[in-house]
């Protein structure tokens, strides 16, 4: 194709057959068909080229008491997640991937859950659980925010019934039930009242 029709065929936008084979045969510009045999997206990367290599998983790995086992484990990388939720989210994470195969080889080995936690523990310490166990000091963790919301709500149906009784009261006229106030000597009125003009003039 002549330079002269190809600059007139962009200039005018028309794709004809003949300059649609001109830019594929451009140096750098792929053909219609580079994605042939090669996936609807293009070719696949080398899974190895970004980080780990990774290995299919079979079933057993997925398996819903390992993966209750997991949930109750803490994941060592800072991240403050599970095991599992670890390893199913952050593909960058390499301390889930390897806590998720000592479980699988645990398991492996015929321990049921309990003792795989255990072994977590005597391994890692308290903090390889989700949650510590509710004992010694660790009840404290468990008992305390409980009892601090009970006490504030306590203290607020205090507080509500007693404004609530004095508004009652004022409604009726009983001046016995509305809470006392600080008593003011003469003197002491006089001086406010005093104070309250001087600073009205």
């Amino acid at each position: 194709m002549k330079r002269r029709v190809f600059l007139q065929s962009l200039a005018l936008g028309v794709v004809t057959p003949q300059l649609l084979h001109s830019m594929q045969s451009l140096p750098g510009v792929q053909g219609a068909d580079s994605l042939a045999s090669r996936g609807a997206t293009g070719s696949l990367r080398d899974p190895t080229a970004a980080g780990r290599s990774r290995t299919p998983t079979d079933r057993r790995e997925n398996d819903a008491e390992v993966q209750a086992i997991e949930l109750q484990l803490a994941c060592n990388c800072g991240c403050t997640l599970d095991v599992f939720t670890c390893r199913t989210t952050d593909f960058s994470c390499t301390y889930s991937p390897k806590l998720h195969r000592e479980v699988l080889a645990l398991r492996d080995q015929g321990k049921t859950a309990q003792e795989i936690l255990d072994a977590f523990v005597a391994k890692y310490g308290e903090k390889a659980l989700m949650a510590p166990k509710p004992r010694g000091f660790n009840l404290w963790g468990y008992l305390l925010p409980g009892a601090a919301i009970g006490t504030a709500a306590l203290a607020l149906v205090a507080v509500l019934r007693r404004r609530e009784a004095a508004v009652k009261a004022a409604e009726t006229g009983d001046r016995s039930a509305i809470p006392p106030t600080v008593a003011a000597t003469q003197d002491e009125l006089e001086r406010l009242r005093r104070e309250l003009e001087r600073v009205e003039d």
